[in-house]
């Protein structure tokens, strides 16, 4: 399988065995398309997201790996605590992954997450959904 794949189903299978502060199943998409009844319930999807390969030595490369982590939820954006809520899951999400291996692919060591922006404006006015993406990259030596 693809190297790309097999941190994003690690990244799967890390994240649903993790405690945070909302439960959800984080599933691996190529699309995370969802209908706005879907995101009644928390929605986390993990997406394979682009690889970058370098010279390591004349036999070797580095195959730098970017996976996003989508949160979604309808919500009322007339209630910080609800938002807070979900920026504080976000972080939890963060700090789960953050300077760790994966357990299914210890080969991938943790490079840096991105969160920018930190949620998407755009879908909170116009849908009433928070959205927040993390971009997690990591380096395969292969």
């Amino acid at each position: 399988m693809s190297t790309l794949i097999d941190i994003a189903d690690a990244l799967v299978a890390s994240l649903n065995a993790g405690m945070f502060s909302q439960p959800f199943k984080a599933e691996r998409k190529y699309q995370p398309v969802f209908e706005l009844p879907d995101l009644q319930a928390l929605q986390v999807c993990v997406v394979p997201r682009s690889v970058a390969i370098a010279n390591a030595t004349r036999n070797s490369g580095y195959f730098d790996c970017a996976v996003d982590v989508g949160v979604q939820k309808k919500v009322n954006p007339d209630e910080p605590a609800e938002l807070d809520g979900l920026m504080t899951l976000v972080e939890e999400i963060a700090d789960h992954l953050r300077q760790k291996r994966l357990e299914d692919a210890p080969q991938a060591a943790w490079l840096s997450i991105e969160n920018e922006p930190a949620f998407a404006a755009e879908h909170l006015d116009q849908q009433r959904v928070f959205t927040s993406v993390l971009t997690v990259n990591y380096r395969v030596r292969r």
